[in-house]
């Protein structure tokens, strides 16, 4: 379907929304670490969405679109963070931005892992395998549509998959 805008525009982007928020956010939060920052980003990349389709824009492939958007987003805040200062990702969680809870959910226990200690995994492995796998597993996307998203071949993100798994099974003590 081509995305672009005409009088039902606001309709199939707020079925667009309806279909992809709770993925798009997940994606965010997952890269960065904290969910209110999360929720910003993928309010700000459905925004940037609406309005490049505003200026009479086609998309498409609004799902690729939107996951691009939103990594573009995440680049553009580790540059504006790396500006400011050389923190690790263990150092923001230790000053408290991330605001996850760290209560066990059933899955979460029987699994063995919070979501806190697998973003904080996440954080070890380093880009861009750490997106490969989160958009394959957590965002639940083909390596095809990875491949869209992320503007790469099917091959390179297959290889950053495999390789991310590696290193994070490396790193979970369960695996390790």
């Amino acid at each position: 379907m081509i995305w672009m805008p005409h009088s039902s525009v606001e309709r199939r982007f707020t079925k667009a929304y309806d279909l992809y928020a709770d993925s798009i956010f997940r994606h965010c939060y997952f890269r960065i670490g904290d969910r209110e920052r999360g929720k910003e980003l993928m309010q700000d990349a459905f925004l940037k969405t609406w309005e490049y389709i505003a200026k009479g824009n086609e998309v498409e492939d609004m799902r690729a679109f939107l996951y691009r958007t939103a990594n573009n987003l995440i680049v553009d805040l580790y540059r504006r963070r790396a500006k400011r200062t050389e923190e690790s990702f263990e150092d923001l969680q230790e000053k408290g931005f991330d605001v996850a809870s760290s209560e066990r959910t059933e899955k979460e226990t029987e699994e063995g892992f919070t979501s806190d200690e697998v973003v904080s995994v996440l954080g070890k492995i380093e880009e861009p395998y750490r997106s490969a796998v989160i958009m394959r597993y957590i965002d639940d996307l083909s390596p095809k549509q990875i491949a869209q998203s992320l503007g790469e071949s099917v091959n390179v993100v297959s290889v950053r998959i495999n390789r991310g798994m590696k290193k994070l099974k490396s790193l979970l003590p369960k695996y390790g």
